[in-house]
């Protein structure tokens, strides 16, 4: 794959001091004035990697690129909008007891499955009791591990009661329903404005509108996604106009599209070199630590991303507006000095080489991988960038964790803090970078246990200051998400969580 950076930039990151590199970011083309929306039609949705082998919406170990297009398909009790508010969905109402271990949902009459069938009370129960693991022993939704049970209250409402209080679990209620006799593994069947119609797998996915759907109806009849696990592909197949929209490129790509509308908005992600703190030298802290004033984010970002983004210094990003701390932006500010001294006293005086594994088909954080090698340099540590596929990132590095070091955005699956922070903690199973800290798990224990808000937001915030100070991951930004979309289509809404709402896009006259 060619450098999405250019060498004069590399050759000047070397030469000359930073600062004297940056260059001035060049502002997305602004969207044309919006027109009359139009019912009807179809797009093709270019993509930079297929969806996971298993469709099933339960199933933990999704990827952020399978939610965001399953969220069109399937749908829960609640969902949240575009500006983070839960709002109802499968529940026209819901309530929440005083102590936070009870929760009531009352069903929506009249909703449809994909299938036709009418959603009936059992198949919510069901899907439910599965996502909780209540009959098989095992919750596939992690969030409902702490259901203790699932019951029907008269005719129409279902009370989901916890083993302890969580006043975070509202927004965990997004868990898919689906009919209680179809097995979702292999069939899927929502109740979202669009359907699954056809999957060719590595190639193509294929979304028509619901046209029964309980809510307000998509513009679009059809959604067609195109996968492309090359960038350049990507991008060729937007400026030949073979696709009409494309989410979350970097900013290195939309310099090729300016004759299309593009919109800037966040990714919503925690992008950072993650590092594998159970392998040497990484399960040393002052290496971490050492690795983290190496760097200068802003730099960073004006190399790699051309400066568009929001640097921040923990596992959190900005739209999670109260957990958010600025502040530890900048705990690690670029001190060569003290990164060399940290090293010498971990023991490695000279520096050490590690490698980076990179996502194939994710150009933006392979430009912020070139970027770091050049930066860890001036340490004395050579980092080497090993591009692998998708699936072998998920195989080998999310899931078996074979890896020294990787550059990778991680998502929330919900609107709480503690999605973005449980994966920290110690016997966590999605903690990839197995980071192992007494007093974080100390800490998020009692953030869990806290029925408190104000007392519990202040725990959470205690969480990032632990990951900061002891280095949990060298993290960089929140990336900047570019939407591209040619003319004639608009309505494209960002969420704060990674999510496409393909229901909202229509076409102009």
């Amino acid at each position: 794959m060619k450098r999405r950076i250019s060498y004069l930039l590399i050759a000047c990151l070397m030469i000359l001091s930073l600062a004297s590199c940056t260059r001035d970011p060049k502002p997305p083309v602004d969207p044309a004035a919006p027109g009359k929306p139009l019912d009807g039609g179809e797009i093709t949705v270019a993509m930079y990697s297929d969806l996971d082998s298993s469709l099933d919406p339960h199933e933990s170990g999704n990827s952020a690129a399978t939610r965001e297009i399953m969220f069109n398909i399937y749908e829960g009790l609640v969902k949240i909008d575009s500006e983070g508010n839960i709002i109802p969905a499968l529940a026209e109402s819901y309530s929440q007891s005083e102590s936070s271990d009870e929760y009531t949902f009352k069903i929506r009459p009249g909703v449809k499955f994909h299938d036709g069938r009418q959603l009936e009370m059992a198949d919510v129960i069901s899907s439910l009791r599965r996502a909780a693991g209540l009959d098989s022993g095992v919750a596939l939704v992690a969030a409902f591990s702490a259901v203790k049970e699932v019951e029907q209250i008269g005719d129409d409402s279902v009370k989901i009661t916890l083993n302890a209080p969580d006043t975070e679990f509202l927004p965990r209620a997004t868990a898919a329903i689906f009919p209680r006799d179809i097995d979702p593994v292999t069939q899927v069947c929502g109740t979202g404005p669009f359907k699954l119609t056809s999957r060719v797998v590595q190639d193509n996915i294929v979304l028509e509108k619901n046209e029964d759907y309980w809510g307000t109806p998509a513009y679009l009849d059809k959604v067609v996604l195109k996968v492309y696990e090359d960038g350049e592909a990507l991008v060729m197949s937007l400026r030949s106009g073979a696709s009409d929209m494309a989410m979350r490129l970097g900013a290195s790509q939309i310099a090729e599209l300016d004759s299309l509308n593009i919109i800037e908005g966040s990714n919503n992600l925690v992008q950072a070199l993650y590092l594998n703190n159970a392998v040497k030298p990484f399960d040393d802290a002052r290496v971490r630590q050492a690795l983290s004033y190496a760097i200068d984010k802003q730099e960073v970002i004006n190399l790699a991303s051309d400066g568009y983004g929001t640097p921040i210094g923990s596992s959190m990003y900005p739209a999670f507006g109260k957990y958010f701390m600025p502040e530890l932006t900048d705990y690690y500010t670029r001190d060569v000095d003290k990164a060399k001294a940290l090293l010498k006293e971990a023991g490695y005086p000279n520096g050490f080489e590690f490698s980076i594994a990179v996502p194939s088909n994710m150009p933006p954080h392979i430009d912020t991988a070139q970027v770091l090698v050049e930066m860890f340099k001036e340490i004395g540590v050579s980092a080497k960038i090993e591009l692998v596929e998708w699936a072998t990132w998920l195989d080998e590095v999310y899931t078996q964790r074979k890896y020294q070091s990787t550059i990778v955005g991680v998502d929330a699956r919900d609107a709480t803090a503690s999605d973005l922070l449980s994966r920290f903690v110690s016997t966590a199973a999605d903690n990839f970078t197995n980071f192992n800290s007494a007093e974080f798990d100390k800490v998020y224990a009692e953030a869990k246990a806290s029925s408190n808000d104000k007392e519990q937001t202040e725990l959470f915030k205690d969480c990032q200051r632990v990951l900061t100070e002891e280095a949990a991951a060298v993290y960089i930004q929140d990336l900047a998400s570019f939407v591209v979309m040619k003319k004639g289509l608009e309505g494209y809404l960002f969420y704060p969580l990674y999510i496409t709402d393909f229901a909202a896009i229509y076409r102009t006259e």
